[in-house]
């Protein structure tokens, strides 16, 4: 294990779901790099790896939907950062206001139309304009520290 991913494991990261829609089919992707980028304007952005093939389609979209996993939704973590999985089969969702796949029972979700790409080392730094957002404030959130996906308390 290299030294910046051994120390890294100790710095706790939310998990989301990234999703969109490519055509008519929902496309999505786990990230454990999201956050708040601005608020003049209204920006979030996270980073995906230059391999992700999953990532293109949600570029092409040229929309998404944030997804932030409560803790009650590891296996939600686990299922769209598999390849080769069928990650909506079995799950709820409904279209978020600009139509992304908007996942049942998340933390907190926002509605983006894609603002900028970057390629930043092997990833890709992606910044999303916020139009919609809502959060549900009952929930834990999702975490990733350690190698292990935990929830924390509220």
């Amino acid at each position: 294990m290299s030294p910046l991913r051994e120390v890294m494991r100790h710095v706790p990261s939310s998990v989301a779901v990234v999703t969109a829609l490519h055509g008519v089919l929902p496309v999505g992707l786990t990230v454990g790099s999201f956050t708040s980028a601005s608020l003049d304007p209204p920006l979030v952005s996270f980073f995906v790896g230059k391999s992700s093939t999953t990532w293109p389609r949600i570029q092409d979209a040229g929309r998404f939907c944030v997804n932030v996993l409560s803790a009650r939704q590891p296996q939600i973590a686990a299922s769209f950062a598999a390849r080769d999985a069928d990650r909506f089969a079995g799950r709820d969702w409904a279209p978020s206001p600009l139509g992304s796949p908007l996942l049942d029972g998340v933390l907190a979700w926002m509605d983006c139309e894609l603002y900028t790409v970057h390629e930043v080392g092997d990833h890709v730094a992606v910044a999303g304009l916020v139009q919609h957002a809502r959060a549900v404030h009952d929930a834990r959130p999702l975490v990733f520290f350690r190698g292990e996906l935990a929830g924390l308390p509220c």
